[in-house]
């Protein structure tokens, strides 16, 4: 095993700046999953559990959202919500039992809600309730994707080191081409951020800077008009 005293972000830093894998590159059609922007995750203000990372992270999330939406491609938004009993959360919620634990966050509370600032559209995008990690798991998600023939899953929300790591290895799994906009993802210590981006970027999902993503659309939506 190789030792450092580098900073888990010098080290990502490091990676992005000297590429040492071909990327997976953008398909031909893609999804957008928003993971968890929800007011337990997103409300530093409110809620112990709640994280920033890019102050303009849900405004990056609505950019690409409209893009998306430009392009008659599927804008997904997850969140995470169990019953009163949390019996939802299995093993999951059996670590700790404060006001802000997981198992905690109950169907129809605030700390289920989307955060204000997301800009969804109800009345097509598509919107999951889930109870694990990763957006694949006991939702439609798969379903949905086979259905608009995507071949590219970008994913935004939090946590890096959680719930976009999950999902992002299980989409890279069922065969996706997987991009993580660097400035549109959230944990709660950069020390988890950046090694997770780090691992994410050279073994499952392209990390990149926004704009790059953003500019693709961009181009996608020139070509369609």
């Amino acid at each position: 095993m190789i030792t450092t005293d580098k900073t888990a972000k010098e080290i990502f830093h490091e990676v992005m700046q000297n590429p040492q894998r071909v990327p997976f590159g953008f398909g031909k059609k893609a999804v957008l999953i928003n993971v968890d922007p929800q007011k337990a995750y997103t409300r530093t203000d409110l809620y112990k559990s709640a994280y920033e990372t890019d102050p303009r992270q849900l405004e990056y999330g609505n950019e690409l959202s409209k893009r998306f939406r430009a392009l008659d491609w599927p804008v997904v938004w997850t969140h995470v919500a169990f019953l009163d009993s949390a019996e939802d959360a299995g093993v999951w919620g059996t670590r700790t039992d404060t006001p802000d634990s997981l198992q905690n966050i109950k169907y129809g509370s605030d700390r289920t809600a989307f955060d204000e600032r997301c800009d969804i559209d109800r009345s097509r995008d598509v919107i999951y309730s889930k109870r694990m990690p990763s957006a694949f798991f006991e939702t439609p998600l798969q379903s949905l994707l086979v259905w608009h023939q995507v071949d590219t899953v970008i994913i935004t929300g939090g946590s890096t080191s959680g719930c976009v790591r999950a999902t992002a290895v299980e989409s890279l799994s069922r065969g996706y081409r997987t991009i993580v906009p660097e400035e549109c993802v959230a944990d709660k210590h950069e020390s988890y951020h950046y090694a997770n981006l780090t691992d994410l970027h050279l073994k499952y999902a392209d990390v990149m800077g926004v704009q790059s993503v953003l500019g693709w659309l961009d181009e996608k939506i020139t070509q369609k008009n």
